[in-house]
């Protein structure tokens, strides 16, 4: 027969013990996420990154050039600089993660493709079109040719290149890593809003900038977030970056962002009121330019309604 041991009296029952609580699991969490490093610190890690190397290559670059460069190649140079800062911690943030670079919005297998060769179509139309509004209301002329001979060519070909370089540097810099790792965060439109005032703030710096242009910059950065949500890579709106400027300053040579670029192709002019040409801002500044970019907004989301950036 079975005997059961029955418990003595007085006896306490067993008392079922919660794991211990070490004091590094909160800072753990605070740290780390299912899924690693969380979104905020690696995003911190890559500005942290990013100020160094621009750190290194301005002092190296100092301590190699004695003599003071002409504007337009110590401009260029300045933008190679740019582009270090941009992608070098993107390319280490990669190793660290485990990722492949192109999911951080530049994929080659769509490098220079049709997202952008559309995309510079877009941006040459957008100014077209904002410097024809202009010259609508008479405020816009254009007197002649400022270039001549084989010069055309020369800088047509300098300032495409020079310009395809700012497109780079921006739009991953902006919207690049720093977007998809945000999104993973906070999601993707708060994530666009808060590097759009950033955006923003970037050009605060720039010479004979005004209240609409910042606004405008603003916006058109919310629009380049646009074409990177519908397309799902930045190839677009490197296009229609590199174009616009493009078209602004050397085609069209007009200011931009308050500085005229040296060896543009036309002898261009405004008058009339600031509200209406953009001021020493150029037509960037103009309020047209703001119902171009509503404009753009829209056609582009009838376009482009399917979302296909991932994060």
């Amino acid at each position: 027969m079975e005997t059961k041991n029955e418990p003595l009296a007085g006896a306490r029952e067993p008392v079922a013990y919660s794991p211990i609580t070490t004091p590094s699991e909160p800072a753990s969490t605070l740290f780390f996420g299912p899924d690693g490093l969380r979104s905020g610190w690696r995003f911190l890690c890559y500005i942290m990154l990013a100020a160094a190397v621009a750190m290194v290559l301005n002092f190296t670059l100092h301590r190699i050039i004695h003599h003071k460069l002409p504007q337009i190649w110590g401009d260029s140079l300045g933008e190679l600089v740019a582009l270090a800062v941009a992608f070098l911690p993107a390319l280490i943030m990669a190793r660290f993660e485990r990722r492949s670079f192109g999911v951080y919005g530049l994929p080659a297998h769509g490098a220079f493709g049709n997202n952008f060769g559309i995309g510079a179509i877009w941006g040459f139309i957008a100014i077209s079109v904002l410097l024809l509004a202009i010259r609508g209301v008479g405020d816009f002329s254009i007197t002649g040719l400022a270039l001549h001979g084989a010069r055309v060519f020369k800088f047509a070909i300098f300032w495409a290149v020079f310009f395809l370089c700012v497109g780079f540097f921006e739009e991953f810099l902006f919207r690049g890593y720093t977007q998809f790792t945000l999104t993973q965060g906070i999601g993707f439109w708060p994530a666009a809003a808060v590097l759009s005032l950033m955006f923003g703030a970037a050009h605060s710096g720039n010479g004979g900038e005004n209240k609409v242009g910042l606004f405008a910059v603003v916006m058109i950065a919310f629009f380049f977030c646009l074409t990177l949500r519908r397309t799902g890579t930045l190839w677009f709106a490197v296009g229609f970056h590199a174009a616009f400027d493009w078209g602004e300053s050397y085609f069209f040579s007009v200011p931009d962002s308050g500085s005229l670029s040296p060896g543009h192709l036309l002898n261009s002019s405004f008058t009339g009121s600031h509200w209406i040409t953009g001021g020493s801002a150029g037509p960037e500044g103009s309020v047209f330019v703001l119902l171009l970019i509503v404009l753009l907004c829209v056609v582009f989301d009838r376009l482009y309604p399917e979302v296909k950036y991932h994060s």
